[in-house]
């Protein structure tokens, strides 16, 4: 059987093997995150310096989400996703041998977005598809869920060996690359789903891309999922006393470890209420950046601890309402497609650490995010008032 041939009635667990892949890059994707405190402790890496290690990632993604989408509705899901599973233990692996410098560490970390891009949405698609005959709304769960495990689970793991375990800079990596290999095994046996197109592969917008409901409400809302956990990860333990590498790992665990927890009420409520989900998302980031701007202000470690969860619960609920709220949108053949600029779009958020950065120059860091807490409380209004003229 070929790539592109699909295979009919898969069985009913068939989509886990491909969420196991999702979850493996996921973890790879983001154990750097808890790492940035080691490399600043290890190789006395500068705020910018460390800034740019945590973006670049963005750079590889974007591109990848962009083409692995409409890549596997040309291609199918299956070779898309076979090989960039395949390659990000191998970017694993660069992290490891470039840690003596901060070059080799951004060519592991733009590698590592590339693998990211194109899994998460060929991966996306291929999870929904597989779920067929379930209820609406559970392949979109089940992607998002894969993915924020491997998101919530790959620091925790990456900070706590690193503050525990020697060689900081290798031990915590050999997790991925174990998880990475045991992906690649399990995943060619799923079924492909489609049969691909004809012709060369179009980067066009797909057609719910260019509705305005998706304009109006689901794009505005996208960067605040990132942006809630970068506030969350990348810049709270750093603007408050000295963390650790161990807690770093566990914010990190924390803030994703509850954004997968209200998944499954994010998807009830979507079910009953759609982009609901969403503003509820926003509202949460409004309390956690107020609540990061107080744990800035008056150096309160807790209150550190304690944002993680509105940021964390703004993180899933937003990202399972885009997810649905696409799904809804998309026609089957578009799907990977119309998921890619979601998705790209939701990544937009890993730039809110430089944004901060850069306003904090004028109005200081409990300020900047003071300013976060306004965005988002405007975010919300706007989507509000969007879903209305779009309905």
């Amino acid at each position: 059987m070929t790539g592109r041939e699909a295979t009919p009635g898969p069985g009913p667990h068939a989509w886990r093997r491909v969420a196991f892949g999702m979850f493996a890059v996921g973890w790879g994707a983001n154990q750097f995150s808890s790492m940035l405190v080691a490399y600043k402790h290890e190789l006395h890496f500068g705020a910018g310096t460390l800034a740019a290690l945590f973006g670049i990632y963005a750079l590889g993604l974007v591109p990848g989400l962009l083409l692995g989408g409409p890549a596997s509705d040309r291609y199918g899901r299956r070779p898309l996703t076979v090989a960039f599973v395949a390659l990000s233990p191998l970017a694993t692996f660069g992290l490891v041998l470039g840690r003596h410098g901060a070059e080799g560490l951004a060519l592991a970390r733009l590698l590592a977005g590339a693998c990211s891009g194109v899994v998460f949405a060929a991966g996306s698609a291929w999870v929904q598809e597989l779920s067929a005959g379930t209820p609406e709304g559970t392949g979109a769960r089940r992607a998002a869920i894969a993915l924020t495990a491997g998101f919530g689970t790959g620091p925790v793991v990456s900070g706590l060996m690193a503050q525990w375990i020697g060689h900081p800079l290798v031990v915590p990596y050999v997790p991925h690359i174990v998880l990475g290999l045991a992906a690649l095994v399990l995943l060619p046996a799923a079924p492909e789903t489609t049969t691909g197109g004809h012709g060369r592969v179009q980067l066009r917008l797909s057609r719910a891309v260019r509705t305005a409901r998706f304009g109006r409400v689901v794009a505005p809302t996208a960067p605040w999922v990132f942006g809630c956990a970068a506030i969350a990860i990348a810049v709270l333990p750093g603007r408050v006393g000295h963390v650790s590498v161990g807690l770093t790992g566990v914010i990190c665990g924390l803030t994703l470890g509850t954004g997968v927890a209200v998944q499954p009420y994010a998807r009830r409520l979507e079910d009953r209420y759609p982009l609901r989900a969403g503003r509820y998302g926003l509202v949460a980031a409004v309390a956690g950046a107020l609540i990061g701007a107080a744990a800035v202000d008056g150096q309160h470690l807790a209150l550190v601890v304690l944002a993680a969860f509105p940021l964390g619960a703004g993180y899933g609920l937003c990202l399972v309402s885009g997810l649905r709220e696409s799904e809804r949108l998309t026609a089957p053949e578009e799907r990977g497609a119309t998921l890619a600029v979601y998705y790209a779009l939701t990544y937009i958020g890993f730039a809110v650490p430089y944004l901060l950065a850069a306003l904090s120059h004028l109005t200081g860091d409990a300020g900047a995010l003071g300013v976060a807490a306004g965005g988002a409380a405007v975010t919300a209004a706007a989507v509000q008032a969007g879903q209305r003229r779009a309905a």
